[in-house]
């Protein structure tokens, strides 16, 4: 498969994205939310464990 027929399949497969965005049930301002909680535990989980500086 050469690079031009890769890169001509792969603007096919875009243009044919569909009508919706993503999954119907997934709530994008849960998922942001859910990733900005999981992220702040994990600084503070990291910053009670370096305790040294």
């Amino acid at each position: 498969m050469s690079l031009h027929s890769t890169a001509a399949q792969l603007v096919t497969l875009a243009s044919e994205g569909g009508e919706h965005g993503g999954h119907e049930s997934l709530n994008p301002y849960l998922t942001g939310g859910g990733a900005l909680v999981v992220l702040l535990l994990l600084l503070w989980i990291t910053t009670r464990f370096n305790r040294d500086r």
